[in-house]
C-alpha cells in the first residue's frame, strides 16, 4: 500500500492533524505574515500532518467523521494550534515589549509604525529587538525544534480532549506566561532604562544648578546616542539572553504538554 493510500484510509485523523498545524501556522510569528502565500501555509500544514499522522490519536479512533462530534474535534484541534501559536507570540512579545520600555525614555515614543513581524503598532526599537529575536530564533533552528520536536511531542501527549480535562493547567500556564513576559522584558530593558534614568537625573540636577543652560535641546541627542551605544555594546549579551528566554519558554511548554497528557 502506498503512502497516499494510507492517507486516504486515515483521512479523518489526517484532517485533524492538519487543522491543528494550520491553526498554529496562522498564529505563529513570521509564518503568519501576509507576505507568506496561503498556498505555502496549506502545503506546509499538509506535509507536517503527513509526517506526524502516525503519532496522532495513538489510542485508537472510533468517531464517525460525518458526525457533530467530529466537527467539535476539528474545532478543538484548531484551538490547540492557536494556543501553540499564541505561546510562541508571547515569547517574542517579551523582546518587543523590552524595546517599547526604553523607546519612550530615549525620545522615540512617537516613532510607532506598523510592525509586519508582530502585526501591531510598535516603536522602532521594539521592531529592532523583535527582528533580532527572529534572527536568533532562526539561527538556533527554532522552527526545526518547533515542527520536528514540539509538534510531534504535542501529538504524542495532547489531543483536543486535554483542553477540557486539563483546562486548569492551561489557564495557570498562560497566567504565569503573561507575568513572565513582562519580567523577561524588564530584565532585557533594565540596563538601558537604568542608564537613561541616571542621565535624566543628571540633566535635571544640571538644569537646577545652571538654569541658563538649555539642556532640553541637548537632552534628546544625548539619550539617543547613549542608547545606540549601549545597544551596540550589549547586543552579544542580549542575543545570549534571547536564547535563554526561548529555551526557557520551550521547556515550560513541554512541561505543560506532559502535565496535560498525564491528565487525560
Amino acid at each position: 500500500m502506498s503512502p497516499f493510500d494510507d492517507v486516504i484510509a486515515k483521512a479523518p485523523i489526517f484532517f485533524l492533524a492538519a487543522a491543528r498545524i494550520f491553526a498554529m501556522i496562522l498564529t505563529t510569528p513570521l509564518l503568519s505574515m501576509q507576505s507568506v502565500p496561503r498556498t505555502a501555509k496549506i502545503a506546509l500544514a499538509g506535509s507536517i500532518a503527513f509526517l506526524v499522522m502516525p503519532a496522532a490519536y495513538p489510542g485508537g479512533w472510533d468517531v464517525d467523521p460525518f458526525s457533530l462530534r467530529y466537527v467539535l474535534l476539528v474545532i478543538g484541534e484548531g484551538l490547540i494550534g492557536v494556543i501553540t501559536g499564541f505561546f510562541i507570540s508571547m515569547v517574542f512579545a517579551s523582546f518587543s515589549s523590552a524595546g517599547q520600555f526604553f523607546s519612550y525614555q530615549m525620545g522615540f515614543g512617537a516613532s510607532e509604525v506598523y510592525d509586519a513581524l508582530a502585526q501591531i503598532e510598535n516603536p522602532l526599537l521594539g521592531q529592532y529587538l523583535n527582528l533580532i529575536a527572529m534572527l536568533v530564533f532562526v539561527q538556533i533552528h527554532g522552527f526545526q525544534t518547533l515542527f520536528l520536536g514540539g509538534i510531534l511531542r504535542s501529538f504524542q501527549s495532547v489531543n483536543c480532549f486535554s483542553l477540557v480535562t486539563a483546562r486548569g493547567e492551561f489557564l495557570t500556564f498562560f497566567l504565569t506566561g503573561l507575568s513572565g513576559l513582562f519580567m523577561n522584558a524588564m530584565v532585557i530593558a533594565l540596563p538601558i532604562i537604568g542608564t537613561l534614568f541616571l542621565i535624566h537625573v543628571s540633566m535635571g540636577l544640571l538644569s537646577k544648578a545652571a538654569p541658563q543652560m538649555n539642556l532640553l535641546s541637548e537632552g534628546f541627542p544625548i539619550t539617543i546616542l547613549v542608547t545606540f551605544f549601549l545597544l551596540v555594546v550589549a547586543l552579544p549579551l542580549m542575543a545570549n539572553l534571547f536564547v535563554q528566554v526561548m529555551d526557557q519558554g520551550f521547556r515550560a511548554f513541554e512541561t505543560l504538554l506532559a502535565k496535560a497528557g498525564a491528565a487525560v
